[in-house]
């Protein structure tokens, strides 16, 4: 096993100022292009991100240490940033994202104050029983994930673009 709270937290510290310094100022083409039918936006990414920061994350450790194993905790609805209406400029939602990460990572230091807490158990309400420890990870590599997802949409939409050098470049080759 490789987790460890510090590297762990480097990548969830790093994650706003990365897409910040990636995003801001790019034109509307870049931030509404996607992947096809059902994929999302780079906006629509970030917008989950916001959700998960609010809903997801923390309260679900929180939960583990107050409930353990009793009461599975409540579902994330990895969707509901699709049914948010208001649009606001990316750069506001860019600063929201930091600052609830920044609390939150505040309060993850809070609430995970010993070793013995990472290895608490809660009940999931589709996977059983999980660690927080398990959580924590979960969180980092969905940063990861959203980068990579982003880069990825970004490198599609030049896809016809790039000609015959299509062949060469990796990114537009991945299934995923």
């Amino acid at each position: 096993m490789n987790f460890t709270m510090k590297e762990s937290v480097e990548v969830l510290e790093r994650t706003p100022p990365t897409l910040k310094n990636f995003i801001t100022g790019l034109s509307v083409g870049w931030l509404q292009c996607n992947e096809g039918e059902g994929t999302w936006t780079i906006r629509e990414v970030i917008a989950h991100l916001i959700e998960a920061e609010k809903y997801n994350w923390i309260p679900r450790i929180s939960f583990i240490l107050k409930e353990e194993m009793t009461v599975p905790f409540p579902a994330f609805d990895r969707f509901s940033h699709l049914h948010l209406k208001r649009i606001e400029p990316i750069e506001c939602k860019l600063e929201e994202f930091a600052s609830l990460r920044k609390d939150n990572l505040r309060r993850l230091e809070e609430l995970v104050d010993t070793e013995a807490k990472l290895e608490l158990k809660g009940s999931h309400p589709a996977f059983g029983e999980v660690k927080v420890k398990e959580l924590i990870s979960t969180w980092a590599v969905h940063d990861l994930t959203h980068i990579s997802q982003m880069v990825r949409v970004m490198a599609e939409r030049y896809r016809e673009d790039v000609g015959p050098w299509a062949s060469y470049l990796g990114i537009l080759h991945r299934k995923s």
